[in-house]
């Protein structure tokens, strides 16, 4: 849904500049969309001091207090107490204990293990895939791409750009509500084929009206063109960042997703700088560099894309390091909860009796570590939350 909501602002300045433009002689034709872009920046410089701290960054300031007010307030109905509030606060703290635990995580560490360089691979891919594969021409070219195909009154251009963006805001919408049924790998193999076929038809046709100046042509590109963007955006809209953050385990996520801007940064660029003066000397031929690319796209997603849909976090870090590397990270990030509830020294009755009930019946956390499967993590994990959690916790 984040990133669907990219095309309410498109449509917002689709439609401005169709009324805009019919204000002949006058500056403010382009002064009010340019000050209705101000607009959403002045709101959130407004809005944002009553927007409530992060739970995370409060707990991190040792705020603990005021984190669970905020979660309280949003996630238990006011109360603060809530099974689920205590369930939140415990797992972010014991998260941020974690991530302080272990120390910095360096760049390198993308690269470093087999699991992340896959994880790379196709964080970068899709961060140049969402930029060429033709919908920057569009989107930034219109009005070249439309004058191509013989369309010239401004009136026209205007009309096709204002539906356009309303035909892709339903589409990345509908798509993002289906996912999770349909799956992310069966999405980004029906995107970029689609894409492929309207691509190439639309190169096509618009050779075609070069050549002979056919009205059938220029039409039969503009329906080309809406097929194309109801491909790109049912999966590269709502997925390019959902299915990033997925693919990303937490100690490495924030440096990953940084990965995917300055990639999608680098593509932007090329677009800038490259296209208009492709567009100018070679028209239309420079849409077979597009018709290549998607292609390459097609096969590379068919090969190294894989599926997440409704596996955990854990699943997916087995997916991709494989079982014996995910077992050890996860045994490694118990290992060192276990140390840091060591140091605390927390001793009671009640938990000694917990952990040797806890032994007696996953008779598993005796084993050697060489030997513990997934399976057997997942029981620990949950009996770390059952210790963390609240009695009333415990009893709901």
């Amino acid at each position: 849904m984040y990133n669907s909501m990219w095309y309410v602002g498109s449509i917002v300045s689709a439609w401005t500049t169709f009324g805009t433009f019919r204000m002949t002689g006058s500056t403010w034709s382009w002064r009010i969309p340019s000050v209705l872009q101000a607009l959403p920046s002045l709101l959130q410089c407004t809005l944002i001091w009553f927007c409530p701290e992060s739970p995370r960054w409060l707990i991190s300031k040792k705020r603990d207090q005021e984190a669970k007010e905020v979660l309280g307030k949003y996630h238990g109905n006011g109360d603060v107490n809530h099974p689920l509030v205590d369930y939140e606060y415990h797992e972010i703290k014991e998260a941020i204990e974690l991530e302080e635990e272990i120390g910095q995580i360096s760049w390198l560490a993308l690269f470093r293990t087999p699991g992340n360089r896959r994880r790379m691979r196709i964080i970068i891919a899709l961060g140049f895939f969402c930029q060429w594969s033709g919908n920057g021409l569009v989107s930034y070219y219109i009005n070249l791409i439309l004058e191509g195909v013989g369309i010239e009154a401004a009136a026209t251009k205007t009309l096709i750009n204002g539906l356009l963006q309303i035909f892709n805001f339903a589409m990345a919408l509908g798509s993002a509500l289906f996912v999770e049924r349909v799956g992310r790998r069966k999405i980004f193999l029906a995107s970029n084929a689609g894409m492929l076929l309207t691509f190439s038809v639309w190169t096509i046709s618009s050779a075609l009206f070069q050549e002979t100046s056919s009205k059938v042509s220029g039409n039969i590109t503009i329906v080309m063109i809406f097929l194309y963007y109801g491909f790109y955006d049912i999966a590269y809209t709502p997925l390019l960042v959902a299915y990033a953050v997925e693919i990303l385990p937490f100690h490495i996520r924030a440096k990953g997703f940084a990965v995917l801007s300055i990639t999608i940064n680098f593509a932007l660029i090329f677009n800038q700088y490259v296209t208009p003066v492709a567009l100018d000397r070679i028209g239309w031929k420079y849409y077979l560099f597009y018709v290549g690319f998607l292609a390459f796209e097609l096969g590379f997603i068919f090969l190294y894309l894989w599926e997440t849909k409704g596996r955990t976090l854990e699943q997916t870090a087995v997916l991709f390091d494989g079982e014996p590397t995910a077992d050890a990270l996860f045994v490694e990030e118990l290992g060192v909860q276990a140390r840091r509830r060591e140091s605390r020294k927390i001793v009671s009755p009640e938990r000694a009796v917990n952990v040797e009930r806890r032994v007696e019946i996953y008779p598993s956390m005796k084993r050697p570590e060489s030997q513990i499967t997934t399976s057997d993590m997942y029981e620990m994990k949950s009996w770390q939350n059952w210790e963390g959690a609240s009695p009333r916790s415990r009893e709901n």
